[in-house]
């Protein structure tokens, strides 16, 4: 009788472990912190330094789209798990936050009423019921959490424990994000409808608008984003993360050997929905609008794109593709803004079929040709 035995993966031994990878750790830190509230803020606006608010604002946004990257790669990248629907749970994130804002508004609105705008306009008399905790900070952040997370775990309960996989797992996440997409879209369900939230004025009382009230929030989304990527360095890199790096090499193998990848799969899938509505949350303060169109089948598309471009199972990969894409479509949406989709078409083909690592692997594989060079 010969017994089957589980050898776990190591620990990867990449970019994300060398003093390289810490040292863009610390420098993301540097300017996250100290360099760019300086350039903004201290530097005076004729300055070839001065960083301007769009900039700000564009920094802070891509750091929101890089922590979904970075989440998409824990379930893609370590797991195996292609999801084609996180674009839901960032867009709860930021519906949750954005019942917050659109309840600061106050009286400050157009119509002059503790109603929002959009409620006034539909002839709503009160606030309908998942709205009754919308005007406290510490209860709508704990939705923030809650709803992406609980949304996440019962998807997830059903279809791991169906066994479901591959593609038709992707197919199945993308027709969910459709699904919510069209309610969201109705009038009724007391989201705004097609228009969604927007004009805000302020978050904790403080004018949202105001210099420095958008640079703490820049700071929060960078610092956030550095811990969610230390805390994914430390899953991966423990018996945690070798065991999903098992289960997306040979989930039947791992079955034998006597665990149990249902609660694997959904605790990381479970985590992984958490990161985007944190992403999310920061997300809608700082480009002042959230509605149905954060549901997308294309939104949730962009971000498999973005882990794929930057590297999958890299960590430091995603986040890197994260503001690659998104930079490149800043140009192009202002220089050639009819070529974009084209060139984000062939940016996806030429990353699959001659850069399967991404931009990391290239990045390793030049560093081994130069080794072997000067050997």
């Amino acid at each position: 009788m010969t017994t089957t035995t589980l050898t776990l993966p190591a620990p990867r031994r990449g970019l994300l472990l060398t003093p390289a990878g810490w040292s863009g750790v610390l420098l993301a830190t540097l300017v996250v912190t100290a360099l760019v509230p300086v350039l903004n803020l201290l530097v005076p606006a004729g300055s070839a330094f001065h960083l301007s608010d769009f900039y700000v604002q564009l920094a802070g946004k891509i750091m929101c789209y890089a922590i979904c990257a970075l989440a998409m790669d824990l379930i893609w990248g370590y797991t195996g798990i292609l999801s084609l629907g996180h674009g839901l749970f960032f867009a709860l994130g930021g519906y949750a936050m954005g019942m917050y804002l659109m309840r600061q508004i106050g009286r400050d609105g157009n119509y002059q009423t503790e109603l929002p705008d959009f409620m006034v306009f539909l002839d709503w008399k009160a606030l309908p019921w998942h709205w009754a905790w919308s005007d406290s900070f510490v209860l709508q952040m704990g939705l923030v959490l809650v709803v992406p997370g609980l949304l996440a775990f019962v998807f997830g309960f059903f279809a791991f424990r169906s066994r479901i996989k591959g593609v038709y797992f992707s197919i199945i996440t993308q027709a969910m994000t459709f699904a919510a997409m069209l309610l969201f879209f109705r009038n009724e369900t007391g989201f705004g409808g097609n228009n969604g939230f927007t004009d805000f004025k302020r978050i904790l009382d403080i004018p949202i608008a105001q210099p420095s009230t958008r640079m703490v929030l820049f700071v929060i989304t960078g610092l956030t984003l550095i811990g969610f990527y230390l805390m994914a360095r430390a899953i991966v890199n423990s018996k945690f993360g070798r065991v999903l790096q098992a289960i997306r090499d040979a989930e039947s193998r791992v079955m034998f050997t006597g665990y149990n990848p249902l609660a694997y799969k959904l605790a990381i899938w479970t985590l992984s929905a958490v990161m985007c509505g944190v992403a999310g949350a920061l997300y809608v303060p700082q480009v002042g609008i959230i509605n149905p169109g954060e549901m997308s089948a294309a939104a949730s598309i962009e971000i498999a794109i973005w882990a794929a471009v930057g590297g999958r199972a890299t960590l430091i990969g995603p986040i890197v593709g994260a503001f690659f894409v998104n930079g490149a479509k800043s140009w192009f949406t202002q220089v050639f803004p009819e070529f974009w989709l084209y060139f984000l078409g062939a940016l996806f083909i030429a990353v699959t079929l001659f850069l399967p690592q991404g931009l990391v692997g290239l990045v390793d594989r030049l560093k081994g040709a130069k080794k072997e060079e000067r050997a």
